[in-house]
Order: C-alpha cells, then structure tokens, then sequence
C-alpha cells in the first residue's frame, strides 16, 4: 500500500514546493468530476516524484494552486503523464499551468507499436505491477475519499517514471525518440478547455446536419432546454435526456404531453420540467421562415483525379512502411488528413512539405524522401 500524503492546505502546498529542489522529473495525473456535475473541474492532482514520493493534492481545499505553477513551468523538471491532452487542457483551464518538457507515455507505446496502449496495460506488461480502472467514473469531488480511491488515484503516477524509463530507452533503439518528443511537446501546447459548452455545439449533434431548418430549430430549443436544467441541477446534461432523444424531439415535435410520452427517455422525474420544453418546441414551430436556424454546409472539396492518384499512391507507401515498423496502427505514422493535406499540396522538395501544416519535422527528417517519391510514383 502506498502511504497517502495529502496536501489540504495552502501552507501544506508551499511546503511540498519548496521541498521539490533538485527534483527533475514528476509523474502527474488528475481527477476531475464531469460525469457527475455539470461544469466539470479538477477535483484531484497527482503528483510522484524521482525521489520516489508522491502526494495527492487537493483543488477543493485548495483551490489556489498558482504555488505549483512555477515547477510545472519550470523546463528543468520533466513532467510525465500518460494520455496528456485532457489534464493539459483542463488544468491550463483551471490552474494556468504550463508543460513544456513533457512526455506523454501514451504516445510513447503508440509509437513503439503497441496494440494496448491504456496505462492498466502498459503498466501491467513492462512493469508487471497491478492496476485497476474500477474507479475511474467516480465523483472525484466527494469527500473524503475511501482509501481504496486513494490507493487508485497514487497508482496511475507512481509508476510513470519507471514506464517512461522502459519507452525512452526502447524508442531511442529504434530511432523514434524524436518523434515522441516533437508530439509530446505538441500535447503540452494544446489550448486550454472551455468553460461550458460552445453556443453551437447542438449543431455538432450527430444527425444533425440532416434535419431541414424547422426541425434544426426545435433542436436548438430542445438543446437549450436541456442545457440549462442540467446547470440548474449541477449534473451532465446525459443525466438529464440522451442525444438521441434530442434528435427524435427534433424530427417530431410534441406539442402536447401525451405526444411527448410517445418519446422514450423523458424520465418522471423531469414532468415538472415539460412545460418549459413544450414552449421550446412552440417557439420553434412559430418562428418565422426567415429567422429558421440553417446548418452551414461548406463547400464540398472537389478532388482531381491526380490527387486521388496521390493519395493512393500515399496510402500504399503508409501501409508498406507501417508494417515494415512494426505499426499496426497506421495513423501513427501518417494520419489520413495529413496523408490528404500532402496529396493536395503535392509539394516538390522538403520544403514544400515543410510548408503542411501539422505535418511536423520528425515526418519530414525521417520520411520526407520516401513521401515525395511516393508522390512522384503516382500516375
């Protein structure tokens, strides 16, 4: 068993940081509670030391975590996480962090070819240690937390620094290292997560951009409605309808409550909240032609047949070298809208793919010659 040092105070925070001198590397994960409360937020920071400790700290406690800021900023001490870009992102958004000299293990087995790349697995195969994901779908702002969830919670960074040991090591051998680095430095750049949805995420519903204009404004209302009953009640909005149900309410409008009980999914424990939907959906059926909601439709890319020729040729060069790597997932090595991006472009020398945007140097240092004779290979 691991012991549990907790830091709970802002004295106890100030303490671990001034103690982190001569530290150059800590494992770090966290815990947050957007499964169970409407604006998710960080609940739970993990951190493991190369001295070989490892704290947990709490955001609910202490909701001021600037102390942390300058090690997490400092590129002397290395920062390993493993599946990187929902702690970066979060925990810009809610702490201003930043990671630059980060690894992220996961991308670490992706690019060493590795079919399971969760942490249970990866742990479990190069460490021969034991982890459970039993309570990864826990409300991580309850408190206090059992002893089981602190034992959970110390486990996905302890081993961190070992595993990232095993990859690097491994990823040197084969000459990748520099491609982990470069996506690794990629992860740590990502942008803060928003707070709250953006205002046209209803568009991005799946079925969405099938409905006609009067059917996408019942959506909207729909969505809106559901949006704010889930802030009202502080939990996720899949708590409160499906995506699903949104789409049906959308296709067929209720205008009654005995034509909203033909729709499965709309629980009685929300019947005190139909009017306010019903009047969603008269709004929506009132709305004036020219004010109806339209889905923007982009232009659909024509494609030339010569750069469908070069993505096929780009497609059988991936698949070839995938395997000759040792990488059964082959958007490792090229994902389609890169290969795609390329195709188009079809550039000439190094520059020109240079110039891809997202293509990264390590693609072009260790692939650039084989990618632009595989463009000229096309018919």
């Amino acid at each position: 068993m691991i012991p549990a040092r907790w830091l709970r105070t802002a004295d106890d925070l100030r303490t671990f940081v001034a103690s982190l001198g001569g530290v150059r590397r800590l494992g770090l994960d966290s815990e947050a509670d957007g499964l169970h409360h409407y604006a998710g937020r960080t609940c739970l920071v993990q951190l493991a030391t190369d001295r070989g400790d490892a704290v947990l700290v709490d955001p609910i406690a202490v909701p001021d975590l600037s102390p942390l800021a300058p090690v997490m900023g400092d590129p002397a001490v290395r920062k390993v996480l493993h599946g990187a870009d929902h702690d970066v992102t979060t925990l810009k958004r809610d702490f201003g962090f930043a990671f630059p000299n980060m690894g992220d293990t996961m991308l670490a087995a992706r690019f060493l070819g590795r079919t399971e790349i969760g942490l249970l697995a990866c742990v479990r195969d190069e460490l021969g240690a034991t982890l459970s994901k039993a309570h990864q779908k826990d409300d991580w702002s309850a408190r206090p937390l059992r002893p089981e969830q602190e034992q959970y919670a110390l486990k996905d960074v302890v081993h961190l620094l070992d595993l990232e040991d095993r990859f690097a090591a491994r990823l040197r051998e084969l000459g990748r290292h520099a491609w982990w680095t470069e996506e690794s430095e990629a992860v740590a750049a990502l942008a803060p997560a928003r707070r709250g949805p953006e205002p046209d995420a209803w568009m991005r519903l799946k079925g969405a951009g099938r409905l006609p204009p009067r059917a996408l404004a019942v959506l909207h209302e729909a969505w809106s409605w559901r949006e704010e009953l889930a802030r009202r009640r502080d939990v996720p909005t899949f708590k409160i309808v499906g995506n699903e149900l949104l789409l049906e309410l959308a296709q067929a409008p209720p205008r009654s409550r005995d034509e909203l009980r033909r729709h499965r999914g709309v629980l009685p424990r929300l019947q005190a909240e139909v009017p306010a939907l019903l009047a969603g959906v008269e709004r929506a059926l009132a709305l004036p032609e020219a004010e109806l909601p339209r889905f923007p439709r982009a232009p659909r890319a024509v494609v030339s047949e010569a750069t469908e020729r070069r993505i096929d040729a780009l497609r059988a060069w991936r698949q070839r070298r995938s395997a000759e790597l040792g990488l059964p997932d082959v958007s490792v090595l090229l994902p389609q809208r890169l290969l795609e991006k390329v195709a188009e472009a079809n550039p000439a020398d190094a520059r020109g793919l240079e110039a891809v945007e997202g293509l990264r140097r390590w693609r072009v240092d260790s692939f650039g010659d084989e990618l632009l004779a595989a463009l000229r290979s096309a018919p």
